[in-house]
């Protein structure tokens, strides 16, 4: 007979088998929402700013409101596993372990099920969208979720590279502040025969690409950190006889804080609009796929030390953040949170990788996390 784990694993391999892009989690949300619907929740509301969804076990006695949070979305990844549960989405793939996260959640509902909080409320919510930055914003946005105004805000991301199941934890900035930027530079095209009769923004494009990379201070050890990546560039078009008049750059940038990542887009604005007049060009900026940094507070901070302590679960201190970007952040910058790491195996694939899957293995510590969390919260144990 399967247990309780072995039903939500093989469940976070059916959300594994069918994975949906972000803002496309139609398929992923309406499976979880079923397995909700049997976990018995005192509010179940669908379409959350997107296809989000937000379960609620209240109590009916005063007490503190406290959000979990889990995403949907996978990503434009070929998975080239060949394991019973691989993709069946071609191009598309849970190579970030939203899947398991998910999971986790799941599993947080069952016991839920069995087990309402004595006080208070616990609010789980399966956000879509976070992987370009925008599902938080739609959620937040959401005049049902206005209504939760949660006291605490907590989260988990699975960390390849770190010991198996063993939570990771950092006070203060957890994951940074990321921006991108497209940089637009308009020129003339011309003969490609007779180039002085236009305006080619080739040696623009190289001028900025080298120069912005010069503003890169790669030391995650250090405050000053700053990171700017080149990421796609578009010059003219596959037309041999036209000299391009057009092209088109786009980077990321990242920096521990948001006041550091104002200041890094102004001085990226200010080189590229230096060089672009230079070279007699208009330019344009646009911006995509927002990350505000992950801010843990102190207080949250603790009381995921102490789940984990209590539960026996061992815990790594972070000495500095990790550099990628997490939509979490908008979360943290509204309310008391904390997003802590699950360790995911030291031999585990790298996330974003075509070879990388949710170990299954790590879905009962971070249930038992959250599982403490609400305890220390909401039943006094």
């Amino acid at each position: 007979m399967p247990t309780f784990l072995d039903r939500i694993k093989q469940f976070r391999r059916e959300l594994h088998a069918y994975p949906e892009v972000s803002g496309k989690e139609r398929e992923t949300a309406a499976r979880i929402a079923e397995f909700l619907k049997n976990c018995g929740p005192d509010e179940l509301l669908t379409e959350v700013g997107g296809h989000g969804i937000l379960a609620v076990w209240n109590s009916g006695v005063t007490g503190q409101s406290i959000l979990l949070r889990a995403e949907l979305d996978a990503l434009p990844i070929e998975e080239v596993n060949t394991f019973e549960h691989k993709s069946k989405k071609n191009g598309i793939s849970h190579k970030c372990g939203h899947d398991g996260h998910s999971a986790i959640l799941c599993g947080v509902a069952q016991i839920l099920s069995e087990r309402k909080p004595k006080k208070g409320k616990v609010c789980l919510l399966f956000q879509p969208a976070e992987e370009i930055g925008e599902g938080a914003e739609s959620v937040l946005q959401d005049s049902r979720f206005k209504k939760i105004d949660p006291d605490f805000v907590f989260a988990l991301h699975n960390l390849p590279g770190y010991p198996s199941g063993k939570v990771v934890l950092k006070q203060g900035v957890f994951t940074a502040a990321v921006n991108s930027i497209i940089i637009n530079l308009f020129g003339k095209t011309a003969h490609a025969a007779e180039p002085e009769h236009g305006i080619n923004p080739a040696l623009a494009v190289a001028e900025i690409l080298e120069e912005s990379a010069l503003l890169s201070n790669n030391s995650p050890q250090e405050d000053g950190f700053r990171v700017v990546t080149p990421i796609y560039t578009q010059l003219g078009e596959k037309a041999y006889g036209i000299s391009a008049g057009t092209a088109s750059i786009h980077l990321t940038f990242r920096c521990w804080n948001d006041d550091d990542l104002l200041e890094l887009e102004r001085e990226i604005e200010q080189l590229c609009t230096k060089i672009a007049t230079k070279n007699r060009l208009k330019i344009e900026f646009e911006y995509t796929q927002t990350f505000r940094a992950n801010v843990n507070d102190s207080l949250a901070t603790e009381i995921v030390r102490k789940a984990a302590v209590k539960k026996g679960i061992s815990v790594v201190e972070q000495s500095y953040p990790f550099k990628w970007g997490e939509d979490f952040g908008l979360f943290t910058s509204r309310y008391r949170g904390c997003m802590f790491g699950l360790g995911a195996g030291e031999s585990s694939p790298a996330l974003h990788n075509p070879d990388y899957d949710f170990p299954d293995e790590i879905i009962e510590p971070g249930i038992l996390i959250f599982e403490g969390i609400i305890n220390q919260l909401l039943n006094d144990s």
